[in-house]
């Protein structure tokens, strides 16, 4: 405890809740046989603003319902508790409260319904999130939508369980509200994680404030035995405690006593600064194109042919994330939309309608959430095609979604899981972005979800004026001093008008100049060792993105990459269950920066002592596949790496390519462009340090030559189009 997160021992996919602990009753499955089956009954959302705007995205991921397995079975172990330990973890990665497993039994099927051939069920439950405090806006907007919220995020756990094992090649099913063939309160119960209570089901740690989902297969897996009836007496000493490592009451209560817009980390108490903590010459900052990004590149064809080809799958070559990748696709085409005329009511008070909407995106399901006014140079210059960008709305509000402590406590960072760890983070933004936006344009705001999947901003300097991190030794990765690195970014841009929040300090400058972890076990050396540099105006850690992105597009091993997010000593649990010595840290870390240049190197040397960034073996929960022509196989390999505390580099003698603006391709240029790497390593000669940038801007010195960006080509006779994104 002192150490460690009382977690650190759980498995997986055990949840967050000790239901291993609770008493079972093999005779309830009996009693339940006895019951006569139910008729379908009507689901009929409300008719708010936030339900239908919920609703629409419900009926996105009913689509994704049924579908055909693959042509072959993926080669799963015989060990059914194996099987068990992989999908109850998929269903818990995606943030499902309780799972249980069961068999169907002939009365569980609706009556007048169809009967597939399965023989197993998933039963997913998902808790209802808080109310917004009465007076906060967000109340009124989402009291009379909890069903219609909860309906969506049931669906989306289920469509992606079932196109998980569909890809496995194992025929399933997902059962969701208004497209059910199940009784899902019957199949809860049977698979422990209900009581029956008279006409009513309970779960023992929320009672009945939840939602269900099931997903029917014939992929055999190892039953949950039924609750007992006194299993809802549970919440004792020992819940409170925190048995088993499960997430303690002490925990639930703390989060249940903040204020609704605030997010589970108290980041009211972090200083609060007018610009971000690295130099950023506003003036001279390009903007870039979209086709400039070191992923789009690959897609031209200007990293090789076998980045272009690795770059259609390498996030989603699992069955598990190209289940994922379906949903992401799928909202895309309803990320624009019209906009209703303005409601009665006007515009309202910033200060109130930016706690409203910070309230809303905690009750969709964001982890942290800031606003900001949008800089210029936040906004690509073109898109994909090289359609030219005008901006168009004044507010950036920047939610980021965890990325799963615990999971990425199982992985070595760079295998199997690391592209899954991205795509669930992606479509969890997405979808409550999406919400977020429909909900908005209703009420006559314009608003448009910026996705990783289609975005017309860059996110990085939008999280740091939104107050939500600093710019970190990985570079072009923003860490937040509670959860690190281990997010991913949505945005939702409006005209809405919002108060906004500003640049925060925890000292993470300091920090990193002192801890060289995430360079030290970078798997590609493109973390630099070295010092910061001024580049297309901004001061930072240039990684080398060239190698970046070869590694995380090729990787042969794993599916992408995190092993920066893994390893860096910020990666932690900052809760009342986190390790104390973590929370004492993180409490001086932010409330003693003074201590931060003695610190920092000891810092970090206790984290190698500590086993931070280490492989955990209990944390692992899913099976390596890697999809191969539409099948699903045994992976060629997978990275299980381990610290090297003892990895040193001369930061003279690291090779790092800079492509500065003056080297991008044209934004209009299909290409394919090959990168000239010798000339991006020559391009370090032409870096300013931060320093020089300042006292050059400071006399009223010219803008470098090489931030000005390649213009457009212009129209090309014959041009082949854009590179399809895979995401599209």
């Amino acid at each position: 405890m002192f150490l460690y997160p009382r977690s650190k021992d759980r498995p997986f996919h055990l949840g967050r809740f000790p239901l291993e602990t609770l008493p079972r009753d093999d005779g309830v499955a009996d009693r339940e046989s006895r019951l006569p089956p139910r008729r379908a009954a009507a689901f009929d959302p409300a008719d708010d603003t936030l339900s239908r705007a919920a609703h629409k995205y419900r009926e996105i991921f009913a689509q994704f319902v049924d579908g055909q397995p693959a042509r072959a079975k993926a080669p799963v172990p015989d060990d059914l508790d194996r099987r068990t330990v992989d999908i109850k973890g998929s269903a818990y990665f995606l943030d499902a409260s309780a799972v249980g497993i069961c068999r169907i039994p002939a009365n569980a099927w609706l009556e007048g319904t169809g009967r597939p051939a399965h023989g197993f069920a998933i039963v997913a439950m998902v808790e209802h999130p808080r109310l917004p405090e009465i007076g906060n806006l967000a109340h009124d907007w989402t009291r009379p939508a909890v069903d219609a919220t909860m309906a969506m995020r049931t669906a989306e756990i289920a469509a992606c369980l079932a196109e998980h094992i569909r890809h496995m090649g194992f025929a399933a099913r997902a059962h969701i509200a208004g497209n059910t063939l199940v009784d899902a309160e019957r199949l809860a119960v049977l698979a422990g994680i209900a009581v029956r209570r008279g006409a009513t089901i309970e779960n023992p740690y929320f009672g009945d404030k939840f939602a269900l989902a099931v997903v029917s297969t014939d992929y055999e897996m190892a039953p949950d035995r039924p609750l007992r009836a006194d299993a809802l007496n549970a919440r004792g000493l020992a819940y409170w405690w925190g048995v088993n490592g499960a997430q303690s009451g002490r925990e639930r209560n703390r989060r249940a006593r903040r204020a609704t817009h605030l997010s589970a980390y108290p980041m009211e108490q972090v200083k609060r600064i007018d610009r971000p903590t690295t130099l950023i010459l506003d003036d001279e900052v390009p903007r870039v194109p979209k086709r400039a990004a070191f992923f789009q590149r690959a897609l031209h064809g200007d990293l090789g042919d076998k980045a272009k080809k690795e770059r259609t799958r390498f996030s989603f070559k699992t069955p598990f994330s190209f289940g994922l990748l379906q949903l992401i696709r799928a909202m895309v085409r309803f990320q624009d939309g019209a906009v209703a005329a303005a409601g009665p009511g006007g515009p309202g008070d910033p200060e109130a309608n930016a706690r409203a909407i910070k309230s809303l995106s905690y009750f969709l399901g964001a982890d942290l959430t800031g606003i900001c006014e949008i800089p210029r140079y936040a906004w690509f210059s073109h898109k994909e095609d090289g359609t030219a960008i005008a901006p168009y709305h004044r507010y950036a509000v920047v939610m980021l979604i965890d990325q799963g402590y615990e999971t990425m406590e199982g992985s070595s960072g760079d295998d199997w899981i690391s592209g899954a760890q991205s795509m669930r983070a992606y479509l969890r933004g997405a979808e409550i972005a999406g919400v977020m936006a429909e909900f908005l344009r209703a009420r006559g705001f314009p608003a448009r979800p910026q996705t990783n999947a289609d975005s017309d901003v860059l996110q990085i300097p939008l999280i740091l004026w939104a107050g939500l991190g600093e710019l970190s030794r990985i570079g072009e990765l923003v860490l937040n001093p509670f959860v690190g690195p281990r997010f991913k970014s949505v945005v939702l841009t409006t005209d809405m008008p919002l108060a906004i929040d500003k640049p925060i300090d925890f000292g993470l400058q300091t920090f990193c100049n002192l801890c060289l972890k995430c360079a030290r076990e970078c798997p590609c050396d493109a973390i630099p060792f070295g010092d910061k540099t001024m580049f297309n105006g901004y001061e930072i850690w240039k990684p080398d993105v060239e190698r970046c992105t070869r590694y995380r597009v090729t990787n042969p091993k794993g599916s992408a990459c995190g092993r920066c997010m893994k390893t860096c000593p910020i990666n932690k649990v900052v809760d009342a269950d986190g390790a104390l010595l973590t929370r004492i840290g993180s409490w001086l870390g932010i409330n003693a920066m003074w201590l931060k240049p003695p610190l920092g190197p000891v810092a970090a040397r206790i984290d190698d002592w500590l086993g931070n960034g280490r492989l955990n073996p209990a944390k692992k929960w899913w099976l390596d596949h890697e999809i191969v022509d539409g099948v699903a196989v045994a992976p060629r390999g997978v990275n299980r790496r381990d610290l090297d505390p003892g990895r040193k580099i001369d930061p003279a003698a690291q090779k790092m390519a800079y492509y500065h603006a003056s080297m991008m391709p044209p934004p209009d240029d299909p290409g394919p462009m090959p990168v000239d790497r010798k000339a991006a390593m020559a391009a370090a000669q032409l870096l300013e340090t931060p320093d020089e940038a300042r006292r050059r801007a400071a006399s009223g010195g010219p803008v470098p030559a090489h931030y000005i960006p390649t213009p457009p080509a212009g129209t090309k006779p014959g041009a082949a189009p854009a590179a399809a994104s895979p995401y599209k």
